[in-house]
């Protein structure tokens, strides 16, 4: 079994409910039957990502992430980065820095490392332009990305390289997403994250922050057995995120097995009452999402 719990469904300036972060957790035998799943990942971890981790720590199905009160960070196994924006990678120094000090064996100069997941496009300038102000000071010496994670770098370009799995049976592949141009699309990295069961051959989507590119990504869609999409509430000339009234041109039957994330805090104002109706409905935070028996 794989399951979806969004830490946050909003975009990147939510209050309500935090920013669009996602915990799959792969189970060989599922939650019922188990006290924690065989392996975890985050699909992106932003600036709100490490106060929803402690709310959900607290709920009774998800004790595991909890060490005495605080987060249980080697609990989560892996981190995939779509694309370096502060919402999908601000709470990474936290991450890092808790697995090192307080879950790690400082002395012995051993720290719990997750693997690292993304292209060779954003991991290159992750450190340099990201990470490196807060975490290269270390006591007696400078650090290295690698000194807090095991890292996986993958290459878009190459379908042998694009792609890993969890539980040798779940497939995540990336494709590009068409968020921010800064010369023409594409050329500024930015990713979705297409999952597959290669055991019965299901899909689910995850479109990542993207303009909308529908028929770039139309046949992913189309053959999944669920999707996430992100969408925008508020009308703008030249989004760089996908706008409500585009999703609602999207086939009937593809948007009743799609739910929408990465949405504004207006979204229970009663102006948005027909996306129960017309998709799948808005995500929820903390709610589990089964994407494959």
């Amino acid at each position: 079994m794989l399951t979806l719990t969004f830490l946050g469904v909003g975009g990147a300036f939510a209050k309500r409910n935090f920013q669009s972060n996602a915990l799959l957790e792969a189970w060989s035998q599922g939650p019922d039957k188990q006290e924690s799943p065989d392996d975890t990942l985050l699909i992106d971890f932003g600036t709100t990502g490490p106060i929803s981790l402690h709310q959900l720590r607290t709920h009774p199905e998800f004790a595991y992430l909890d060490a005495n009160g605080i987060v249980n960070y080697p609990a989560i196994r892996r981190v995939l980065v779509t694309h370096p924006h502060a919402d999908h990678i601000g709470g990474l120094e936290e991450l890092a820095l808790a697995n090192m000090f307080l879950f790690g064996e400082r002395d012995a100069g051993r720290a719990f490392k997750p693997q690292l997941i993304s292209t060779s496009s954003i991991m290159v300038n992750l450190w340099d332009h990201s990470l490196k102000g807060g975490l290269s000071g270390m006591p007696g010496r400078y650090a290295l990305l690698q000194d807090y994670f095991f890292i996986l770098s993958l290459r878009e370009s190459d379908p042998e390289r694009n792609s890993f799995q969890m539980l040798k049976r779940y497939e995540f592949a990336l494709f590009p997403t068409n968020h921010i141009a800064i010369q023409h699309k594409y050329d500024w990295p930015s990713y979705g994250v297409n999952i597959t069961d290669t055991k019965t051959g299901e899909s689910a989507f995850y479109s990542g922050d993207t303009r909308f590119d529908y028929p770039v990504y139309s046949q992913m869609m189309g053959s999944a057995r669920i999707n996430f999409h992100e969408a925008q509430l508020i009308e703008q000339p030249d989004p760089v995120h996908t706008l409500l009234s585009q999703l609602r041109t999207l086939p009937a039957d593809v948007k009743k097995k799609t739910w929408l994330y990465h949405y504004g805090d207006d979204w229970d104002s009663g102006a948005y009452k027909a996306v129960d109706e017309e998709f799948a409905g808005f995500a929820r935070q903390h709610e589990r999402y089964v994407l494959f028996d």
